[in-house]
C-alpha cells in the first residue's frame, strides 16, 4: 500500500479529523460558532457526538464545500488527492453586532498573546470589531456578552 504524502499545514490550524480522502482541521480558539458547517453538514459536524467531527460521514468534495464556508478560519481541509483550499477575491464582511470577516489572501500580523500568533497567511478570519476579544485582533464572540452594537454591511 502506497502512502499519499500529507502536505504540511500550519500549526495554527488546529487538531485533524482524518477520513478516507479528507482531512479536516479544527481551531477551537478561531471559532465563534457561527455554526456554518453545523448546518451545512449535521452529519458531518455534530456537537452532540465525540469526535465532534467525522468527515467520513459525507463525500469529501462535500465536506471540503461545508469547510469553505467558515468565515472564521477555524476550520481549514487538505484533500490529499485534490486541490488546496484556494483563496478568493479579497472581501470584508461587516456584520451588525458582530465581527468584520475577511476571505481572500489574507496576511495578518498578530500580537504573541493571540492564537495564531505572529504573522499568519490565510484564506478567511473573523476580526474582532467590538475591542473585547480575549484573542485580538481575532473575534471570539465576545461582542454578544458585551452587548455590542453598531451597523453592518450592506446586505
Amino acid at each position: 500500500m502506497t502512502e499519499i504524502p500529507t502536505p504540511s499545514v500550519p500549526d495554527f490550524w488546529g487538531r485533524a479529523y482524518t477520513a478516507e480522502g479528507i482531512t479536516v482541521y479544527y481551531n477551537r480558539r478561531r471559532c465563534i460558532h457561527f455554526a456554518a458547517c453545523v448546518r451545512g453538514l449535521p452529519q458531518v459536524f455534530d456537537t452532540q457526538q465525540r469526535p465532534w467531527i467525522q468527515p467520513g460521514r459525507a463525500d469529501a468534495a462535500a465536506v471540503a464545500e461545508v469547510v469553505r464556508r467558515c468565515p472564521t478560519g477555524a476550520l481549514h481541509y487538505v484533500l490529499p488527492s485534490g486541490p488546496p483550499e484556494l483563496s478568493a477575491p479579497t472581501t470584508i464582511d461587516v456584520r451588525e453586532n458582530g465581527p468584520n470577516f475577511l476571505r481572500g489572501d489574507l496576511t495578518i500580523a498578530s500580537p504573541e498573546s493571540a492564537d495564531p500568533a505572529g504573522t499568519i497567511r490565510d484564506t478567511r478570519a473573523a476580526l474582532c470589531r467590538c475591542g473585547q476579544s480575549g484573542n485580538k485582533p481575532f473575534c471570539d464572540g465576545t461582542h454578544r456578552q458585551v452587548g455590542f452594537q453598531a451597523p453592518g454591511g450592506q446586505s
